[in-house]
């Protein structure tokens, strides 16, 4: 058997099509919802911290370091395993979702806390002497900055979870390469798992590009 025959064969290439388009707009919807609510989350949790309440200060650093040291993969099988004995049931796709949502959630909260920090404090001290309370000045002066500061790792952290989505295959979720990995298994050729990096490529480079577009248009420049 010839090399295009094994891992371009046209007629296995046009059964899989259909299929890996299919798993693409679910891998697009699991990836933009999954940002969304990660970053929305973590940047949430750090503006929560900001306000030193002991408690809650610890309940959100013990959280965040436990979805940072736990695998993605590890906590998927844990909430699709974990939760039916407890009497909830999540769908493969809301188990992919909420997994990498918390580990994105856990490394933004971070990032965000660190870019808060890095805030020089005379911006708090300008902004009280100015007449602003403590939340204006977080809101309007503190965090737009710390925002901009943390846009080149918040970018790289992002796509690395984005990446992440191919786990849901785990969990029973036709995203791009379970649905690749379906159509090999009916008709034992890999050509698919082609068409599926094909698929990906198609994602992440304009992901890559927009990552990089946006750390040169708005990252912090001293």
């Amino acid at each position: 058997m010839t090399f295009a025959e094994t891992f371009l064969n046209g007629r296995i290439l046009a059964i899989a099509l259909p299929r890996v388009a299919e798993g693409f707009v679910v891998t697009v919807a699991l990836a933009a919802l999954v940002v969304l609510a990660g970053l929305a989350a973590g940047l949430g949790l750090a503006v929560v911290r900001v306000f030193r309440v002991r408690l809650l200060n610890f309940l959100i650093v013990l959280a965040v370091d436990l979805f940072r040291a736990l695998p993605p993969l590890v906590i998927i099988v844990l909430i699709f395993f974990g939760l039916p004995g407890i009497g909830l049931s999540l769908s493969g796709f809301a188990t992919t979702w909420l997994s990498l949502t918390l580990v994105l959630m856990a490394f933004a909260e971070e990032i965000f806390w660190a870019g808060i920090l890095a805030v020089p404090a005379g911006q708090w001290d300008a902004a009280r002497a100015m007449g602003l309370r403590f939340l204006p000045t977080l809101l309007l002066v503190v965090l737009p900055q710390a925002v901009r500061i943390t846009i080149p790792p918040l970018t790289n952290r992002t796509i690395a979870i984005i990446k992440g989505t191919a786990l849901g295959s785990v969990v029973g979720m036709y995203e791009i390469l379970a649905s690749a990995q379906s159509v090999v298994n009916d008709h034992y050729n890999p050509s698919p798992l082609l068409l599926g990096s094909a698929a990906y490529l198609v994602l992440f480079i304009p992901v890559v590009a927009f990552g990089r577009w946006v750390e040169t248009r708005f990252a912090w420049r001293r």
